[in-house]
């Protein structure tokens, strides 16, 4: 379990291909990561495999290169990093799994004072959850949603820090980046299925 305040920026090292098979080996300020330990990078929940001299390493299995970007990852490119909560610590953000939902799109990006106003449309799974002033994870950044631009979509607004300190500070319009919808919202949502199946029947 997260909560979405990301604690440093990583940089993938190398990425090693053995057949099916991902290991990442990324460089991290953490000095006492222990193999087996949690880490979300860019908001996805890994477990670390490996440690040595400032790096670590994490294998991404296909289901998850299927549903994220991470396959795509170069040398050089720079996640989002966060350690697993532990008992006691303050959540800052909100309760993020680390398990994403799959890929929203950048379509809008606008500075307004010093804020940077992003829109993302959604997929439809995580437009169903997403409210107005709701929480909601992108790239593993708990953010507030701003608006809610059109049916589909959802606004966030960088403030400078968190342009700063995360990889958010650069996107782009039509960047892919991850997203993990409300974590109370699905499960109201898995809750109220049966319901809505059968009010649907009935009409």
């Amino acid at each position: 379990m997260f909560s979405g305040i990301v604690t440093a920026v990583g940089r993938v090292n190398s990425a090693r291909r053995n057949g099916e098979a991902l290991s990442l080996v990324l460089e991290s300020p953490y000095a006492d990561l222990v193999v087996g330990e949690s880490i979300a990078v860019s908001g996805v929940c890994l477990t670390v495999t490996s440690t040595e001299g400032g790096r670590f390493t994490v294998d991404v299995m296909g289901p998850t290169r299927d549903r994220t970007r991470l396959g795509g990852l170069a040398a050089g490119a720079e996640v989002n990093l966060e350690r697993a909560l532990a008992v006691g610590d303050r959540v800052g953000g909100h309760f993020v799994q680390g398990h994403v939902d799959g890929l929203c799109r950048v379509t809008r990006a606008r500075e307004v004072g010093d804020t940077l106003l992003v829109d993302i449309e959604l997929p439809p799974e995580v437009a169903e959850v997403t409210v107005l002033h709701g929480s909601i994870a992108v790239d593993g950044v708990s953010l507030t949603v701003n608006a809610i631009p059109e049916a589909g979509s959802a606004q966030v607004a960088l403030i400078p820090h968190t342009r700063a300190h995360t990889t958010l500070g650069r996107v782009r319009v039509g960047d892919r980046l991850h997203i993990e919808g409300d974590m109370m919202g699905k499960l109201v949502r898995q809750l109220l299925q049966p319901w809505l199946a059968t009010a649907a029947r009935a009409s």
